[in-house]
């Protein structure tokens, strides 16, 4: 079974994004500081750079929170699957305790800040763990229950005893007071207080280039925004400069709430250890399993029948109610790039590579960023420096640009998978012949025909179907696309052109 494409009206958070309450960006207008991308990262730094007295202006593509920041778990937490043993055995106990430092304060400022404004987003302080279903993975939770307590985090060990799961637990490491949150109404609510007083926010206008200059020059396919200081906060960069995809892994995941005919949601923040890794949490009275990771770009099976098939095999479950996906990229050495967006510059800022964990990190870089930025000192500045050399992640940055490699040749050496339009099947896709080249076709239930070049406009990488979401998706860099050609997710800013193959 496959879905629409994926977009942000099929997530469990999406109800909430009204149409047209900030209303597009118009002709020209100037900032201290610009900041490009409505999602937790960027309404978050464009709110503390207003209180730091800047006159901020945030451009979103959509609508603010219709990202990755709509279509997430919302956990907010510091506590985050095997990150800290990963984070120690690569780097080192001290850059464990930094990225605990920095996501401990993020949990505490969301908190925060959710007070301070009012914002109604369902809060809820609840426990974080990390579990094994086995004794095969309880070595993996040993790992990291040491690991978080050396970087600092206050975990405990249990068996899953507050978890309210209704299946045995062999090890889990507990960190209490994290938090569940409505991650679109708590990104709403931030960019409600950045908008006024001489800041304002602006949707429907995508990105298309960037001057980079004193003053910068932001230009999306609606107006221009002049300013001092520009901040790139779209998730995956979407500036070639400073060699970002190179460096970064990009991953979808994918989610699906259900309804139970009995029993109950689970009672904490929970994630196993062990491939496949299943997320479980709750909102009301439904359910929520996430997992089910990829590359994108590579096939990605059957996402959403194995995570409803997961919540049935424990739970009785009535119905899903909604299905969504996200796409995260990972740093060649585990840890955000947050920073300046070039060596030296002290005019474009960036912050990219959060491993699946945006609510925290985004938040986290949105305090790193605006200390840069008014020039304070942040103790955390050096270690999540996009231009640090980790000697040690070498060999994973030569893997990384070895596939790209392969992606990148080796899709064109491949032949078309049929010769005509007629040959493709209803609700599929197929890379069809068209004279000497290919070009991607897909046909939708109605019989309508669907057709775009299959040359990435980011850096020409050929795209591939993603049947779970009917989109094409890049494989070297992440960028998503629908049937016809509109990007759906960066770096790429341009659409697929259209094809009539005959």
């Amino acid at each position: 079974m496959t879905e629409a494409t994926t977009t942000a009206r099929h997530s469990l958070w999406s109800d909430s994004i009204p149409h047209g309450r900030f209303p597009a960006l118009t002709g020209e207008t100037t900032a201290d500081v610009a900041v490009v991308g409505g999602g937790i990262t960027g309404v978050t730094t464009a709110l503390l750079l207003k209180r730091a007295g800047l006159r901020v202006v945030l451009v979103e593509a959509d609508r603010v929170g219709s990202g990755v920041s709509g279509n997430n778990t919302a956990k907010v937490t510091a506590l985050q699957s095997t990150v800290y043993s990963t984070i120690e055995g690569k780097q080192g106990a001290e850059a464990a305790a930094d990225y605990a430092d920095g996501n401990m304060a993020a949990v505490e400022r969301v908190a925060s800040l959710v007070s301070e404004l009012g914002i109604d987003c369902d809060l809820r302080r609840l426990p974080a763990y990390t579990f094994a279903f086995d004794g095969e993975s309880r070595d993996a939770v040993e790992r990291e229950a040491r690991a978080a307590a050396k970087a600092g985090l206050p975990v405990t060990r249990d068996h899953g005893e507050l978890m309210g799961v209704p299946f045995p637990v062999a090890d889990a490491v507990r960190l209490d007071d994290q938090l569940a949150i409505h991650p679109v109404k708590y990104v709403r609510g931030l960019a409600e207080a950045v908008d006024g007083d001489g800041s304002r926010v602006h949707e429907a206008g995508r990105v298309l280039r960037i001057e980079d200059g004193t003053p910068s020059r932001v230009h999306t396919d609606q107006g221009t925004v002049v300013a001092e200081r520009v901040v790139v906060a779209t998730h995956y960069p979407i500036l070639d400069r400073g060699l970002y995809f190179a460096r970064l892994e990009p991953m979808r995941s994918y989610c699906v709430a259900v309804r139970l005919a009995s029993g109950t949601p689970p009672t904490g923040l929970a994630i196993s250890t062990g491939s496949p890794s299943w997320s479980l949490s709750s909102s009301g009275d439904l359910l929520i399993v996430c997992g089910q990771g990829h590359a994108t770009g590579s096939p990605p099976g059957e996402p959403y029948e194995e995570l409803t098939k997961f919540a049935a095999e424990h739970w009785d479950v009535a119905e899903v109610t909604h299905r969504w996906s996200a796409q995260d990229p990972t740093s060649y050495d585990n840890l955000p790039m947050i920073g300046p967006y070039t060596p030296g510059s002290t005019t474009l800022y960036g912050a990219t590579g959060f491993m699946k964990w945006g609510l925290s990190n985004g938040t986290m870089a949105a305090e790193l960023l605006t200390d840069l930025i008014v020039g304070r000192d942040n103790p955390l500045a050096a270690r999540f420096s996009p231009h640090r050399l980790t000697l040690g992640a070498t060999p994973k940055l030569a893997k990384l640009n070895a596939k790209v490699a392969a992606d990148l040749v080796g899709d064109r050496l491949k032949h078309a998978e049929v010769d005509s339009v007629a040959d493709v099947p209803a609700g599929e896709a197929r890379v069809v012949r068209d004279g000497t080249g290919k070009a991607g076709v897909y046909r939708d239930e109605a019989g309508g025909v669907h057709g775009v070049s299959l040359r990435c406009t980011h850096l020409g990488c050929l795209v591939r179907f993603n049947p779970a979401e009917r989109s094409w998706d890049c494989p070297c860099h992440g960028s998503r696309f629908d049937v016809d050609g509109a990007v759906l997710e960066g770096p790429a800013t341009k659409p697929l052109p259209r094809r009539d193959p005959s």
